[in-house]
């Protein structure tokens, strides 16, 4: 098993408290024994992490704050996730970064794949070979491969046995997060949203730094009896006649938080996120009855995202989000040089255009200076619908 960290790096007493309260969080599990294994995307099966007595956290960053260090490296026109991941990494400004014992890429997209090979040379690196298509019984093969693979992977380098047992376990707990994450944001198709997209973002984001599991639970369950009472009283977070809105697109948290609240200061409210913040990955559950390790491939594989091809699996969760949520308009958030979202928004507008619903495609990275542009593009976006 990899080494206990017991020490601080020396700039944290300049981090916000938020920060040095991660790193306290995530020194006082690694000090009780705890290993960490951090991971980039929703595609990595985090019911073997768990399975295993590890503890699961993300790591894609998404602040500009460390993207000038990474740029000593890598290439400005880079997207800036990945060069805020790496950045964060190279700066030991990431709690969760710096703790982790075995970090878990994927191969979704080029850049990434060429950034695990230069965190390689300062972490544990794993990376687990994705296939591009559903459609193919050869890709289901692969990535049922891939998660044995993993699975032995966990298991050898922390000197750990993932039973069945054990793994059937994870899986249900794992599903109760989903479903109640799942209640979070589909409160929100009631006819006057009882929180705004602010705060519904704030809990999916938020839960993944959560590390106790039934800590992590009882939480979710609190906080949806309280949203529940709340819109009980007729305490609605919009007006009646706000425009209901649909985001898609690239991963949203962080920085990108800024199109969120332009779009509701401009008279709109942001009922549901497709990304996988939101329903990509909660929209669904892993089959219970079936062969664990053959439920995670065939959940897991189907993620709609972009880096599929085709990608129907996106269309068709749209599809019924828009009929849920009673959608006004969908907008969607484009990193800077993330191609595979950016080449699919045409497959997205044509879409949405046959079912009469109005889109919007909007470019941006972690800094600021665009939140007046962009107020002004959703304001006369709201205005049209």
């Amino acid at each position: 098993m990899a080494n206990q960290i017991n020490t601080l790096p020396a700039l944290f007493e300049s981090f916000g408290e938020a920060r040095r309260n991660g790193f306290i969080a995530m020194k006082r599990l690694k000090d009780s024994g705890k290993a960490v294994v951090g991971t980039f995307c929703t595609y990595v099966p985090v019911e073997l992490i768990m399975a295993a007595g590890l503890i699961p956290v993300g790591l894609c960053s998404t602040s500009d704050e460390t993207i000038a260090e990474a740029e000593k490296t890598l290439p400005s026109n880079l997207c800036p996730l990945i060069k805020a991941s790496y950045g964060f990494a190279v700066s030991d400004k990431c709690p969760y970064m710096y703790f982790a014992d075995l970090v878990v890429g994927e191969t979704t997209c080029d850049g990434k794949i060429k950034m695990y090979e230069l965190l390689v040379k300062i972490k544990d690196v794993y990376v687990m070979d994705l296939p591009h298509t559903q459609r193919k019984e050869g890709s289901r093969a692969l990535w049922l491969g891939e998660i044995h693979a993993f699975k032995e992977r966990l298991e050898r380098t922390f000197g750990v046995s993932i039973t069945e047992e054990k793994l059937r376990r994870a899986v249900k707990e794992r599903n109760r997060e989903r479903a109640l994450l799942k209640t979070v944001y589909e409160l929100s198709a009631a006819p006057v949203p009882p929180i705004t997209g602010l705060r519904q973002l704030e809990i999916l984001y938020g839960s993944q730094f959560k590390f106790i599991h039934e800590e992590k639970t009882r939480e979710l369950e609190e906080i949806i009896k309280k949203i529940k009472d709340s819109g009980a009283k007729g305490e609605g977070a919009a007006a009646q006649n706000a425009k209901r809105i649909l985001i898609t697109g690239c991963p949203i948290g962080g920085a990108t938080e800024k199109l969120v609240r332009v779009i509701e200061e401009s008279g709109g409210v942001v009922v549901v996120f497709e990304n996988c913040t939101g329903a990509k990955q909660f929209d669904r559950q892993v089959d219970e009855d079936a062969a664990p390790l053959e439920a995670l491939a065939d959940y897991y594989l189907a993620i709609g995202c972009s880096v599929m091809t085709p990608n129907p699996n996106r269309l068709e969760l749209w599809g019924r989000l828009c009929t849920q949520f009673n959608i006004d308009g969908v907008v969607e958030m484009l990193l800077q040089s993330c191609h595979t979202y950016a080449v699919e928004t045409h497959t997205v507008r044509e879409f949405l255009k046959e079912r009469n619903i109005p889109f919007l495609s909007v470019e941006t990275g972690y800094s600021q200076g665009d939140a007046e542009q962009l107020k002004t593009r959703a304001a006369a976006f709201i205005e049209m619908l």
